[in-house]
C-alpha cells in the first residue's frame, strides 16, 4: 500500500467514517490547519477553544484509526478582515510553542484589504520568531494578483522562502511561486481548484520538487481520498512509485519536518484502527471539560 501524508485537510469537518476511509487507503498522517468554520466567529474566546481542539481532540480521534494528526495554528485570511478577531493575534503566541503545531497557518489573503495585510504581516513575523514554516491561502478571487502579493509580503518579512508553501494554486499562479523559491502547494477538488489530471500535467510541466499535493477536505464538496486520486493518476501517467512517494509522503514531511516537531515515529503502532470501545460502549472515551 502506498503511504500518504495529506499536508492540508481540515477533519473537523469530517466524519470518523473519513478516518476510516483514509487510513484504508493509505493515510498514514496529515496535518490540519486553522481555518474559517463557515459561522463568523466574533470573539477571541471563541478561537481558543477551537484551537484547543486542534491540538488535542483531532490527534485523539486521528490517532484511533492510525493516522498522525498535527496542526498549524494561525488567525485565518476569512476572519482577519474582521476587527473583532484581531485581538485573536495576543492568543497565538501560546499555541505556537506547542508540540503537535508544525506551522504557522493558514494566513495570506481573502479579500486583500488593509486588515488582512495587518494579519499577514504580524503572523510571518510570528512564524520567524518561532521557527516554524509558514502555510500561505491564496484568494479564491483575483488570484493572480493576490500570489504575487503574497509572494511582496513573504520576501518584506525576512522569512526563508523554503520555509513558505503558497497554496491553492493553479496553472495560472504556479510560475510566480516556482520562481520563489517557496513550496508550491495545490489543493485537489472534485469540482473545482484543481483535478488529478491536471496536477499531472502541472507536475510534468514543473517537476516533483517543492510540490505539495493536498485535499483540503473541509465542509464543503470535498472529498479526503483525492491524494490518493492523484497517486493513481500519476502512476497511470507513467511516474514511478518512488516519484508518487516523493510528491505524496517525502515532501509533506520534508516541508513540515523544518518545525522540528514532525513526529512520525512508531507510526506502525500509532493508533488502533477500528478499537473497542472505551466508554461504557461508545467508542469515544468521555472526559472532564
Amino acid at each position: 500500500m502506498m503511504r500518504i501524508f495529506d499536508p492540508h485537510i481540515h477533519m473537523t469537518s469530517r466524519t470518523t467514517d473519513d478516518y476510516a476511509r483514509m487510513a484504508a487507503a493509505g493515510v498514514r498522517a496529515i496535518v490540519e490547519p486553522a481555518f474559517w468554520l463557515g459561522q463568523p466567529r466574533t470573539n477571541p474566546g471563541s478561537f481558543a477553544d477551537y484551537f484547543d481542539s486542534l491540538i488535542g481532540w483531532e490527534p485523539y480521534r486521528a490517532a484511533k484509526f492510525g493516522i498522525r494528526h498535527h496542526a498549524t495554528i494561525a488567525l485565518n485570511p476569512k476572519e482577519a478582515g474582521d476587527r473583532r478577531c484581531l485581538p485573536v493575534l495576543d492568543l497565538l503566541p501560546r499555541y505556537l510553542d506547542k508540540d503537535g503545531v508544525v506551522a504557522v497557518g493558514e494566513i495570506g489573503y481573502d479579500s486583500m484589504i488593509p486588515e488582512e495585510d495587518e494579519a499577514f504581516s504580524a503572523q510571518l513575523a510570528m512564524a520567524v520568531e518561532h521557527g516554524l514554516p509558514a502555510l500561505v491561502h491564496t484568494p479564491h478571487r483575483d488570484k493572480a494578483r493576490g500570489t504575487q502579493r503574497s509572494l511582496d509580503v513573504v520576501k518584506e518579512s525576512g522569512i526563508a522562502p523554503g520555509h513558505v508553501a503558497i497554496d491553492h494554486l493553479n496553472e495560472v499562479t504556479v510560475d510566480l511561486v516556482r520562481d520563489s523559491g517557496c513550496w508550491m502547494g495545490f489543493s485537489i477538488y472534485p469540482d473545482t481548484k484543481m483535478s488529478p489530471p491536471r496536477m499531472v500535467e502541472i507536475l510534468k510541466t514543473h517537476g516533483l520538487e517543492r510540490m505539495l499535493i493536498n485535499s483540503a477536505a473541509d465542509w464543503g464538496v470535498s472529498d479526503p481520498l483525492l491524494t490518493k486520486e492523484t497517486a493513481e493518476a500519476m502512476l497511470a501517467a507513467g511516474y514511478t512509485e518512488d516519484d508518487v512517494d516523493r510528491v505524496l509522503w517525502r515532501n509533506p514531511v520534508e516541508f513540515y519536518s523544518q518545525s522540528g516537531r514532525l513526529d512520525l515515529s512508531d507510526l506502525d503502532d500509532a493508533g488502533a484502527r477500528g478499537a473497542e470501545p472505551t466508554f461504557e460502549g461508545s467508542s469515544i472515551l468521555r472526559g472532564g471539560g
